[in-house]
């Protein structure tokens, strides 16, 4: 396929697991890191801060780091003793890209994401050299139209998915929603709504077959019902080749953001039909396990 074609030519941005206190970590920049066995040690190249809850950055990408659109990677800093402490976040970036993106909630006590948040071009961070997850095209049954559900930070692995070539080969339409707070949440708002017009390898297919579906919850726009809401009286799926419905036989469900978001789906498409799918036996719906078991 083109995205396989992609990686051979070109070198080769999360649901947020939760973080537990403890005591403060020196300053980055006193700190030199050194890779290890699991972990290289990359650049950061730029970071964007959407709002005071929020940020986004882009990291250096070793020529032989591999992955699958939708994937996470273990990302991390310097412990208290020196011991490298890592978080899961997933991959934002398409997997053709040169750097590697993320993103980020800000937690001010947070054992990572206080340093984290403070981090600059030029600081050095730890990336894991093992990308997992089972939020991928290959866990899904073949369909027709693509569901990415998400709420806050869970937008990541659908950032790259939704800029995977082979995904507008897989299916007739692709779907991404956006459940936020505040209009300032809507990380990527430009970006999406512009249908992916910039990006080199899918932005003519997204033009015809991309639908981005943003809401906001707790301040005046456009769109201020909840995802449950815009299923139910069927504006969910305005544009949209197909029924107004949900159906096992045609669509194919991602999911990523909060627990409760995750647990209140996976229940109403259990109910429909839907079959969760994992890397070893593809399904309808898939969630990533690994945050929320």
């Amino acid at each position: 396929m083109r995205y396989r074609a992609a990686l051979n030519s070109r070198r080769s941005r999360p649901a947020i697991m939760p973080e537990h206190a403890m005591t403060t970590l020196a300053p980055i920049e006193s700190q030199k890191l050194e890779p290890t066995t699991a972990l290289s040690v990359e650049t950061v190249e730029d970071v964007r801060h959407w709002n005071e809850h929020l940020f986004s950055f882009s990291i250096t990408r070793p020529p032989s780091f591999r992955f699958r659109s939708g994937e996470f990677v273990m990302i991390g800093l310097p412990g208290p003793t020196g011991k490298p402490l890592l978080r899961a976040y997933s991959i934002a970036s398409p997997a053709y890209d040169e750097k590697l993106d993320f993103l980020s909630i800000k937690v001010e006590d947070g054992p990572l994401t206080s340093r984290l948040q403070k981090i600059v071009a030029g600081d050095q961070i730890y990336l894991g050299k093992k990308p997992t997850g089972t939020l991928v095209a290959d866990a899904l049954l073949p369909g027709k139209r693509l569901f990415m559900l998400s709420t806050g930070t869970g937008l990541a692995p659908f950032l790259s998915v939704a800029r995977d070539p082979d995904i507008y080969d897989l299916f007739d339409a692709i779907v991404v929603v956006h459940s936020v707070r505040r209009v300032s949440d809507l990380a990527f708002q430009d970006e999406l709504e512009a249908r992916l017009a910039d990006d080199p390898l899918v932005g003519d297919e997204a033009a015809a077959k991309f639908h981005y579906v943003p809401t906001v919850t707790r301040e005046p726009f456009r769109n201020s019902r909840r995802i449950d809401a815009l299923i139910e009286d069927g504006s969910l799926f305005a544009g949209l080749p197909g029924e107004a419905r949900f159906s096992p036989d045609t669509d194919r469900i991602m999911m990523c953001g909060s627990m409760a978001m995750i647990k209140d789906f996976a229940d109403r498409f259990d109910a429909m039909g839907f079959i969760e799918g994992s890397n070893s036996q593809p399904g309808q719906y898939v969630i990533e396990r690994a945050f929320v078991g």
